[in-house]
C-alpha cells in the first residue's frame, strides 16, 4: 500500500489525514489545536503540524504530502527569511478601511475585471495595505509575502531561517497553488498571473510572491525526500476532497456558511458579492460568505432551552412556511448580502403563529434561505446547479436535511462526515506522486428527495431588505 497524506491548517486547529492513495481510505491521523484570535505567530501553526504528524504515526513511510489551509491570512518574512509580524487571519476585520481605500484608488469594476475579485478585509491586499498604513516600519521590511498554506509548505521542504531550519531562508523557493492564490486580490484567476500594480499599491513596494504552481505539479520534497504537493485554499481543498465536478454546487454550514461551484470559467461580479476565486483542479470556484449559519440554531436552540436535535425535532413538527413566521438570520451583520451593522429579525408574529415549533422551524428555514441568497448570487454568476452537497456539522441533523430538500429546488446530497479539506490535500498529493488525479468514491449519508415548498423561500423574499 502506498500512503499520501493531507493536511487542514484551519483558524481553529491542524487536522492530517494519512490514506491509501489508490483508495483514499483513511489509514491513520492526527490533530493539534491552533490559537484562538485573529492574528497568530506562525511559528504555533508550525508546531501544531508537528504535533499532528507526530499524533498520526510521522511520515517515514509517507510518500507524498500537501497542506491545505486558511485562506487570505497574511504572513511577512525579512530577507533573511523570519516572520515580521504576527500573522492577520482572514477574520481580522481592522483592515477594513484599508479594503475601501483599495477600492476608492481602482474602482471595483477595474477590480472584478483585473482579477475576478474586489477587496474585503479578508484578503491579504487589505491587510497589506493596513500594513503600510498602520506599521510603517514594518511594511518596509517586508521582503516576501506568503499565505498560511505557503508558509507551511516551505517550512516542510527544509526552508526557514536561518538557525531554525535545514536549507536557509531561500525566499525564491516561496510556492503556492491556483486556488489560494486567487483570494489576495493581486494574483488574477482570469490571467493567471500576479497583478503586480495591485500588489505594489497595496504594500507600497516590491516584495519576492511565491511561484504559482499548476494542479499536480509538486513544490519540491522534504529533505527527508517525501514529495509536496501545491497545498491549496480550504474551500478548493474542500471542492476536491469531495470530487465536486461542473453542475455541483457545495453548501459549507460551520460557524458561518459559503457556498461555492466548480466551474469552467471566471467569474467577474463588480458588486464583490461573488468571489471568483481559482479552484485546486484548474478550473474556477465562484464563491459567496455569509456571517450567519449555524450559530442560529445555537441561539435558537439556547432561547428554547433545547439541543440541537430537539430543536430538529420541534421544527419537523410545524408546516412549512412555519405559519407565516420567518427569520431574517442576520445576528451579527451580514456579508451575503452586504449589511454588516444588520441584527436579525422575526416576522409574522400572531397568536397563531407564535409557537415554539415554529421558531425552531424558522430558524432552519432562515439558515437555509441565508445560503439559499448565496446560491442565487452564484448562479447568476453563470454557475450550472444540478446538484448541492450540503457538509458541515449542521448538515447531519435529520430536520436540516428534509427542510433542505424543500428550499432547494435541485436534489440535495448529504456527505458523510469527514476532513474533506484535509482529503483535498491528499487527492493532492496523491496527484503529484502519480501524474494523475485519483478518483476516489464518496459516501453519502442521506439523500433526500426534493420536495420543494415555494411558500417558504415566497415568505424569506417578501421580508428581505
Amino acid at each position: 500500500m502506498t500512503l499520501v497524506a493531507g493536511v487542514d491548517s484551519s483558524t481553529q486547529s491542524c487536522k492530517i489525514v494519512i490514506t491509501d492513495a489508490a483508495t483514499g481510505a483513511i489509514v491513520r491521523q492526527g490533530r493539534a489545536s491552533h490559537p484562538n484570535g485573529t492574528e497568530v505567530a506562525p511559528s504555533a501553526w508550525w508546531e501544531a503540524l508537528t504535533s499532528a504528524i507526530a499524533e498520526a504515526g510521522g511520515l517515514d513511510d509517507v510518500a507524498a504530502i500537501s497542506v491545505g489551509g486558511q485562506q487570505h491570512g497574511m504572513v511577512v518574512l525579512d530577507e533573511n527569511g523570519r516572520v515580521i509580524r504576527d500573522a492577520l487571519l482572514w477574520n481580522d476585520t481592522r483592515s477594513a478601511q484599508a479594503a475601501r481605500d483599495l477600492i476608492a484608488e481602482v474602482g471595483a469594476e477595474e477590480y472584478a475585471q483585473r482579477l475576478g475579485v474586489v477587496p474585503v478585509a479578508s484578503f491579504t491586499a487589505s491587510k497589506l495595505r493596513w500594513l503600510r498604513d498602520a506599521e510603517p516600519e514594518n511594511a518596509a521590511r517586508v521582503a516576501a509575502v506568503a499565505l498560511p498554506h505557503d508558509w507551511l509548505t516551505w517550512r516542510l521542504r527544509g526552508f526557514g531561517p536561518a538557525g531554525e531550519s535545514e536549507l536557509g531562508p531561500v525566499l525564491d523557493e516561496l510556492t503556492t497553488d491556483r486556488s489560494d492564490a486567487s483570494g489576495t486580490a493581486y494574483w488574477s484567476a482570469i490571467s493567471g498571473e500576479y497583478d503586480l500594480d495591485l500588489f505594489e499599491r497595496a504594500l507600497g513596494h516590491s516584495a519576492v510572491l511565491p511561484r504559482v504552481l499548476g494542479p499536480g505539479e509538486p513544490a519540491g520534497t522534504m529533505p527527508s525526500g517525501t514529495l509536496v504537493g501545491p497545498g491549496a485554499g480550504d474551500n478548493a481543498g474542500a471542492a476536491l476532497g469531495l470530487g465536486a465536478a461542473s453542475g455541483d454546487v457545495v453548501l459549507s454550514i460551520g460557524t458561518s456558511g459559503t457556498v461555492f461551484a466548480v466551474t469552467e470559467t471566471p467569474a467577474t461580479d463588480a458588486s464583490g458579492t461573488v468571489a471568483g476565486f481559482a479552484d485546486a483542479s484548474g478550473l474556477f470556484l465562484p464563491l459567496i460568505a455569509t456571517l450567519n449559519a449555524a450559530r442560529i440554531l445555537d441561539s435558537i436552540a439556547a432561547l428554547l432551552g433545547v439541543s440541537h436535535d430537539e430543536l430538529g425535532a420541534l421544527a419537523l413538527t410545524a408546516e412549512p412556511g412555519a405559519g407565516g413566521l420567518v427569520l431574517q438570520p442576520y445576528f451579527e451583520g451580514e456579508r451575503t448580502p452586504n449589511f454588516p451593522d444588520a441584527t436579525a429579525t422575526l416576522f409574522g408574529m400572531t397568536l397563531g403563529s407564535t409557537t415554539r415549533e415554529n421558531l425552531a422551524r424558522a430558524a432552519i428555514e432562515g439558515l437555509l434561505c441565508g445560503l439559499a441568497d448565496g446560491l442565487e448570487a452564484v448562479r447568476a454568476q453563470g454557475v450550472d446547479a444540478r446538484r448541492i452537497l450540503i457538509v458541515g456539522g449542521a448538515a447531519q441533523n435529520p430536520a436540516v436535511q428534509q427542510i433542505a430538500a424543500q428550499v432547494f429546488e435541485v436534489p440535495v446530497v448529504i456527505p458523510t462526515p469527514g476532513e474533506y479539506v484535509a482529503t483535498g490535500a491528499a487527492v493532492q498529493a496523491a496527484w503529484v506522486l502519480t501524474g494523475d488525479r485519483p478518483a476516489w468514491p464518496l459516501s453519502i449519508v442521506a439523500e433526500p428527495e426534493v420536495d420543494f415548498r415555494p411558500v417558504i423561500r415566497e415568505q424569506y423574499r417578501a421580508h428581505r431588505a
